[in-house]
């Protein structure tokens, strides 16, 4: 015990120091600086790629649909970041970190139109595989020249780490097990002993080994299978989220305007609202900025590297399509998970933590006895995160395979050290999990933020010679 909070506070103050204000500024001011120059583009062009998210580009060069590529996106960043994520910075930061989340997604739309716009503009093929490689690590080489090529191979590695260690595995998979558990065995009735380990219910050493199980067989079936299936579960599982949150704001509506006060309030004197139970308004900030870059990746750098793989000719089109990401998944649920966790006040509940705190949102808001509500946030969880174990396992073997030059046997052995990341994800700690992910979601921020800035010149060029030139108009 003792040597776990030992290696917990040194997890807190490595957290501490990469989600320091510096990344905080680095991150805001990027999103800043490209909204300013490019004239709010994210609320001015948002029906166009609304419009352009659901409508495939006719004779665009790419390995799947941009569509598909979108959900690909869309399955690596609504997962647990939107249930678990909203509730644990809610948790930590008060009601105020809600609002610093809005804040950073929509400026952090400008930064994701920047990476999917980069990341068609400096793409490749690989000769040998077919493949469209693009991301961070080819528009940092190619966009700022090959004396920066070490800055692509810091990106590359941090982007292992997080598919190995953070997104990808461990928080998803803890997610899923800690809400099997919650429905199936609350009271942790049937358990059973791992020597060395501990003692864990039987849901959830089932759940993870048939999870662990049907995501190697998914893997195995590389890009076209994940975008397959991506395709089909993530616009499913997002409109039964966002029916469901919707439905529980609606019949608590007359607490929405006194949520929407403490949010706001929190939000610049956490101490008014919470009595001194979290911290500071730095701390409503770094938990906001840092759960919601964990939830839409905005400036992480990740979503580009799908991105690559459309089906376009056009760089800014490409841009626009990935920018609708950032807002459905953090303007549009993240909002709605927040707006349901305050207004059933569910963050105060003493005792709760991580998905429990949606849980007991969901139990106590909809008219639906607590059993159904319980399923239903299960349910969602369960597909979400487990998107995002595939979304992130492309998004790190393109990482490795930049790394190591494409070679094969390296990523195989990647793989099934991925598989057996989730496999044991289910028995690490909550808290020790989200602090992990939040450390390499730091880490792989900066470089690409540096090359966002580098790069911000290039960006806005293109727009503007794109819409000058009517291009829109022409794209249907």
């Amino acid at each position: 015990m003792r040597k776990m909070k030992g290696f917990m506070y040194i997890l807190t103050q490595i957290d501490d120091a990469v989600w320091g204000v510096p990344l905080m500024v680095l991150i805001l001011a990027g999103g800043i600086l490209l909204t300013v120059r490019m004239r709010f583009l994210q609320t001015r062009k948002l029906p166009l790629a609304l419009k352009w998210m659901v409508r495939n580009e006719e004779g665009g060069k790419g390995e799947v649909t941009s569509f598909a590529a979108l959900c690909t996106a869309l399955s690596a960043t609504i997962g647990t970041g939107n249930i678990v994520g909203v509730a644990t910075a809610v948790g930590t930061g008060g009601p105020g970190a809600l609002f610093w989340m809005i804040v950073a997604a929509f400026f952090g739309m400008a930064t994701k139109y920047a990476e999917g716009l980069l990341a068609i503009k400096y793409r490749e093929y690989d000769s040998k595989t077919g493949h469209a490689l693009g991301g961070p690590f080819y528009y940092i080489e190619r966009g700022m020249g090959s004396r920066w090529k070490w800055l692509a191979k810091i990106f590359a590695f941090f982007g292992i780490c997080v598919g190995l260690f953070g997104i990808g595995t461990f928080s998803q998979v803890n997610g899923i097990s800690s809400a099997v558990q919650g429905f199936f065995d609350p009271d942790r009735q049937s358990t059973v002993t791992i020597p060395r380990i501990g003692t864990y219910s039987w849901a959830v050493v089932i759940a993870s080994l048939f999870l662990t199980l049907v995501v190697a067989l998914v893997l195995i079936g590389g890009l076209k299978r994940i975008a397959g299936v991506s395709q089909v579960i993530v616009p499913f599982m997002a409109i039964i989220y966002i029916v469901t949150t919707v439905t529980l704001v609606i019949f608590n509506i007359t607490k929405v305007p006194e949520a929407i006060g403490e949010i706001v309030v929190s939000a610049f004197n956490p101490k008014a609202i919470t009595g001194g139970i979290v911290g500071s308004m730095l701390v409503a900030m770094q938990k906001g900025i840092s759960r919601g870059i964990f939830s839409n990746e905005a400036g992480l750098g990740s979503a580009p590297i799908a991105a690559a793989a459309a089906q376009t000719n056009e760089p800014v089109r490409q841009g626009l399509v990935s920018m609708t990401g950032t807002f459905i998944d953090t303007i549009v649920i993240c909002s709605l998970t927040g707006l349901s966790i305050v207004t059933t006040g569910a963050w105060k509940v003493e005792g709760l933590e991580g998905v429990q705190v949606t849980t007991y949102a969901f139990q106590h808001g909809l008219p639906f006895p607590a059993r159904v509500a319980s399923f239903i946030l299960m349910i969602c969880l369960i597909f979400f995160a487990f998107t995002t174990i595939l979304g992130w396992d492309y998004y790190s073997e393109r990482c490795l395979e930049y790394m190591t030059n494409g070679k094969e046997k390296a990523i195989r052995i990647y793989r099934w050290l991925y598989i057996l990341a989730v496999f044991i994800g289910p028995y690490m700690t909550v808290k020790a999990v989200w602090t992990i992910a939040d450390i390499f979601n730091g880490l792989m921020a900066i470089p690409n933020m540096i090359a966002i800035f580098a790069l911000s010149g290039v960006v806005v060029k293109e727009t503007k010679e794109f819409f000058e030139a009517g291009k829109d108009k022409n794209q249907g």
